[in-house]
C-alpha cells in the first residue's frame, strides 16, 4: 500500500479541494471536488502541475461548479456518482466499481455512501478516503437529500475500513464539530486533546485534515453511539429512552443541526 501525497486547496469560507498527486508523477495530480475552477488552476499554475482527472463525490456546487471551466482547460476524464446528474461528469461510478489513472500509478475504488445526498460516492484506495460530506473530522453530514437510515448506513460501512486510513473531507469543521463532541462526551480524554491541538493548528492557518479513521472511532460521536455515555446524553437531549443505535445516530443528527458552540 503507496501512501499519497495529497495537497489542499482551499476554496469558500471553509471548502477543501483535493489534489492527489501521482506515485509515478508527482507533477501531474487529480483533482477531488473541484467546487470551484480558479483556486485549482491557480495552483496548478503556481506549482506547474498538470492536471490528469477530476472525481466529484456529490452533486452540491460548492463540490463540482468548477468542473464545467476545469475541462475547458484540460481535456481529462471526469468521474461521479452514476445516481446523480452532475454537468461534465461522463463517466459515472457506482458501488465496486474501480477507477484507474495507469500512468500515475493511481487506482481507487468507490463506494456508495448516501445520507448526505442521495446518491453520495467515495473514492477509497492507497490507503485513503475522499468522502466528500459524509464523514467530517468529529462529525458528519447534513441530510440534505438521503435519508437518516441511509446515512448511519454509510458511516457504518466507512467504520469498518483500516484505522489507518487516511480520511480527506470536504470542509474545515473539526473544531465546532468537537465542541459539540466534548458536550455530547464530557469526559472522553481524545476529544479534549484533540480538541486543544486542531485550535492550535487553526490559528497558525493549518488544516486539520487529514483524519484517520482509527481517531474517528475514538472521538466521533456519530460513530460512538454504542457507547454509553453517548446514548444517555442523546437521550437526556429529547427527553426519552433511545431504543436502537439508529434513534440515537437520528438523535444525535437533529441535536447538531441546532447545536451552537
Amino acid at each position: 500500500m503507496n501512501s499519497l501525497h495529497v495537497t489542499a486547496v482551499t476554496a469558500f469560507t471553509d471548502n477543501y479541494i483535493w489534489l492527489i498527486h501521482g506515485l509515478n508523477r508527482d507533477d501531474h495530480v487529480v483533482v477531488v471536488d473541484p467546487g470551484d475552477a480558479r483556486p485549482v488552476l491557480r495552483a496548478l499554475a503556481q506549482q506547474q502541475l498538470t492536471l490528469a482527472g477530476i472525481l466529484v463525490t456529490h452533486h452540491h456546487a460548492d463540490h463540482s461548479g468548477g468542473v464545467a471551466e476545469l475541462i475547458q482547460q484540460w481535456d481529462v476524464p471526469v468521474y461521479g456518482p452514476a445516481k446523480e446528474l452532475i454537468p461534465g461528469v461522463l463517466h459515472k461510478v457506482s458501488d465496486e466499481m474501480e477507477i484507474s489513472f495507469d500512468t500515475l500509478g493511481l487506482k481507487f475504488g468507490v463506494m456508495d455512501i448516501p445520507g448526505h445526498t442521495a446518491g453520495h460516492i467515495a473514492y477509497v484506495g492507497h490507503g485513503s478516503l475522499f468522502c466528500g460530506d459524509t464523514l467530517f473530522s468529529s462529525g458528519c453530514g447534513r441530510i440534505l437529500g438521503g435519508t437518516a437510515p441511509q446515512l448511519w448506513q454509510s458511516l457504518n460501512l466507512l467504520a469498518q475500513l483500516p484505522s489507518a486510513t487516511q480520511v480527506y473531507c470536504g470542509h474545515e469543521y473539526t473544531v465546532g464539530n468537537l465542541m459539540f463532541a466534548r458536550v455530547v462526551e464530557p469526559d472522553n480524554p481524545a476529544v479534549a486533546s484533540h480538541l486543544e491541538q486542531c485550535q492550535k493548528w487553526r490559528v497558525q492557518g493549518r488544516p486539520t485534515l487529514p483524519t484517520s479513521m482509527g481517531t474517528e472511532l475514538n472521538l466521533n460521536p456519530f460513530l460512538r453511539v454504542k457507547n454509553g455515555t453517548v446514548k444517555r446524553s442523546a437521550e437526556q437531549h429529547v427527553g426519552h429512552a433511545l431504543d436502537s443505535d439508529l434513534e440515537v445516530f437520528i438523535a444525535l443528527r437533529e441535536w447538531k443541526n441546532h447545536f451552537t458552540s
